[in-house]
């Protein structure tokens, strides 16, 4: 684990060997750690892999208030420059989608090949701004730990609660160890997400698409919303697997992103 001051706060991340770069943006309410299957594929077939906590989240700074997608980004694009990465790979999971279709919009011409998982593109609904304040409020009036019994059988696939009970668990501390502050600043900001559909359809860089089959919070149709906006994107649908398929079915995940690398190779993004 390493740290780093980027755009003002203390930033928690992993840098994991050399060669072309893959990098990696966790969900809401969770942290780098989220990754480690994939990190751990990533740097076996031969690449560097960024994955660090947002701000709020896991070892980042804790903020309150209202941070927004674009804030996101801007760290991104910070931490990377403070790394010396001109040009990667850039996946997003959930909130992590959001923060990378965010990157898309401010710096396209970094990004060399793109995973969105478990994600959506439009704007935000009146209903949904109001949802999201709401939950804010009670995630500071109350903490997590109600709303991480709440929601795992959301985050997870129900019956894969009691099958993989070690990744249950893992998703469980994720959650109960998120700072509510920061988690509530997120969704204050999130209420406030913009339409990314306009910028998807500019995307020209290999795009992976993956949601799992039983995805309560983007169900599969957020997936093909945006696998029709990104010419020519490739989209995986994981079977079994609710909104985190990294952690419920990592073996078909990996080999989804695996393809997604070799395609990114095979076109020379990162010369």
């Amino acid at each position: 684990m390493a740290t780093t001051q980027v755009n003002g706060v203390s930033v928690g991340y992993d840098d994991r060997s050399d060669g072309e770069t893959l990098v990696l943006v966790h969900g809401h309410p969770f942290n780098r750690s989220m990754w480690r299957p994939q990190v751990d594929f990533a740097v076996a077939a031969g690449w560097r892999v960024v994955a660090a906590d947002l701000r709020g989240y896991g070892e980042s700074t804790v903020v309150s208030g209202r941070t927004t997608l674009d804030v996101f980004a801007r760290d991104v694009a910070g931490l990377l420059d403070r790394l010396g990465v001109p040009r990667f790979v850039l996946g997003g999971l959930s909130m992590g989608g959001q923060v990378v279709m965010e990157c898309l919009r401010q710096f396209p011409e970094r990004i060399t090949g793109v995973l969105l998982a478990d994600t959506s593109a439009p704007a935000e609904t009146d209903l949904g701004r109001e949802l999201r304040n709401e939950l804010a409020d009670r995630l500071l009036r109350e903490g997590m730990a109600g709303y991480a019994e709440e929601v795992l059988p959301k985050m997870l696939a129900p019956r894969n609660i009691s099958a993989l009970p070690e990744i249950a668990r893992q998703v469980s501390i994720m959650m109960r160890t998120t700072s509510p502050v920061g988690a509530a600043a997120a969704l204050r900001g999130r209420a406030e997400r913009p339409d990314y559909v306009g910028t998807l359809r500019r995307v020209e860089v290999p795009t992976l698409v993956v949601v799992g089959s039983d995805d309560e919070f983007t169900p599969i149709g957020d997936a093909e919303l945006i696998t029709e906006c990104v010419p020519g994107a490739t989209l995986v649908v994981v079977d079994g697997a609710g909104h985190l398929p990294n952690l419920e079915r990592e073996a078909v995940f990996n080999a989804a992103l695996g393809r997604l690398l070799q395609q990114v190779t095979a076109v020379g993004g990162q010369r």
